[in-house]
């Protein structure tokens, strides 16, 4: 590594949304030295939340959605080839094209892909899809604007929940399919998942709860699915929404701390290496990371979101350029939104992280309220619907560690809490989809033991 920091040859890896903010961070941040963005999609790095809502309506075009430069970072693109390896030792990162680049230091930013279908024929069938990248997108919109006669969704989670929505907005008939007790369940628990149920519901959408599609029809063409309770759907489209896999496969032989659950790395986003060592010049950001936060018990986080990679870019460009005594941790509070059947749902904090919850303001009849979640009694999230202007309260309690159940005080109005019930968290294994954010070693009512 050179001695002026801000000088030198850094390697990104991922070329969406937290690769883009990196490279101009980097910049911003006076690095001078060469930098290179390599990426596997040949397209330039796009915004993936319209996907799922205004794309599918044709409100938007899936090669509309392109990311603006908040500055041109003078970067080498090397789109549309895959990095295959990294030698550490060498410095360098393997390219599917054979050719290899070297770096001072690296960012790994390769994100997700969306889980397919676990049989590869039936997955393979004209009207399945997924739904991860534009050309995903552009491919659903095109068959949801030619008037299927019913929409099947595999999933319950935001996704899955969000493409419904859409499909209803258009008037499809759909139905969605989910391993657990209700949608968004592993996101937000029991009440408000309860509440997601009836508004689905309320619209017109076919809800299959605690089933799993054990078989997709069709000879050639999808047909329909046959559901765990004996039962089959017929439909013309299925979209598989069961979550997301962390492109970590290419770093099997790195030596770094790489697994299904991520990358893991410090705060200050410096990757482990698989005996848990930090490393100086491999920094990780966005949702392949794996990270500490010591408002969450330490725990490893994993965070699926948009402003996550927003800001853990900055920080790991920052700290790249930066030395140790001026370097910063991301421990920013978690957020994310959703709008689905005329919801608006934001959250903040980690609702998995809790043991009990409270509606702080409004009602589950109003759909309209403020839900806190507690864990060992002081506040860890606040979920909000049509209600979001309280949201920054709740940060401010979760920051600070308030006692849960949380004090009157929100901007909205005085507030009385009830009396808290436990927030009923499920196990993940019993979901079709996983939380937004998500603890990636255990709840935090378990505990792991070495034997």
């Amino acid at each position: 590594m050179p001695g002026d920091l801000k000088d030198g040859r850094i390697v990104i890896v991922g070329a969406s949304l937290a690769g883009l903010r990196a490279a101009e961070a980097l910049r911003d941040e006076g690095f001078t030295g060469s930098l290179t963005v390599v990426g596997d999609e040949p397209r330039a790095p796009y915004d993936r939340p319209p996907l799922s809502k205004q794309v599918l309506l044709g409100q938007a075009t899936a090669d509309t959605t392109e990311l603006p430069m908040r500055r041109d970072p003078d970067a080498e693109w090397r789109l549309g080839v895959r990095a295959t390896g990294v030698d550490l030792l060498a410095k360098r990162v393997q390219l599917a094209d054979g050719e290899s680049l070297p770096y001072d230091r690296l960012l790994i930013a390769t994100g997700t892909r969306a889980r397919p279908w676990p049989n590869a024929e039936e997955a393979a069938l004209d009207g399945v899809f997924t739904l991860r990248t534009s050309e995903d997108a552009a491919g659903l919109s095109e068959r949801l604007a030619a008037g299927p006669e019913r929409v099947l969704v595999i999933g319950g989670g935001f996704t899955g929940s969000e493409i419904a929505s859409a499909c209803r907005e258009l008037g499809l008939q759909v139905t969605v399919a989910e391993r657990g007790p209700a949608p968004l369940v592993g996101a937000l628990g029991a009440t408000l998942s309860k509440l997601a149920a009836v508004m689905q519901r309320n619209h017109g959408v076919d809800l299959r709860t605690g089933v799993t599609v054990t078989a997709l029809d069709g000879n050639g063409a999808f047909t329909g699915a046959e559901l765990s309770d004996g039962s089959r759907v017929g439909a013309d489209v299925c979209v598989v929404a069961l979550g997301a896999i962390r492109n970590v496969e290419w770093l099997a032989d790195s030596g770094l701390a790489a697994g299904p659950r991520g990358i893991a790395c410090d705060a200050g986003c410096r990757a482990f290496n698989m005996y848990g060592i930090v490393t100086d010049d491999v920094f990780v950001a966005g949702d392949v990371s794996r990270f500490p936060h010591p408002l969450f018990g330490y725990q490893m986080l994993s965070l699926e979101h948009w402003g996550n990679a927003v800001e853990q870019a900055e920080v790991a460009a920052h700290n790249m350029v930066n030395p140790g005594p001026l370097q910063r941790p991301h421990l920013s509070v978690p957020t994310f939104w959703s709008t689905q059947f005329g919801l608006n749902i934001k959250s903040v904090g980690v609702p998995t992280y809790s043991d009990h919850i409270v509606i702080a303001q409004g009602s589950l009849e109003a759909r309209r309220l403020a839900m806190v979640y507690g864990y060992q009694g002081r506040v860890t999230a606040a979920v909000t619907v049509d209600m979001a202007k309280s949201l920054d309260y709740y940060r401010q309690l979760i920051e600070t560690a308030a006692p849960f159940p949380p004090p009157p005080g929100a901007a909205d109005r005085a507030i009385a809490a009830d009396i808290p019930i436990p927030s009923e968290v499920p196990d993940p294994s019993v979901l079709s989809h996983g939380p937004t954010v998500a603890l990636t070693g255990h709840l935090p009512d378990r505990r792991l033991t070495v034997v």
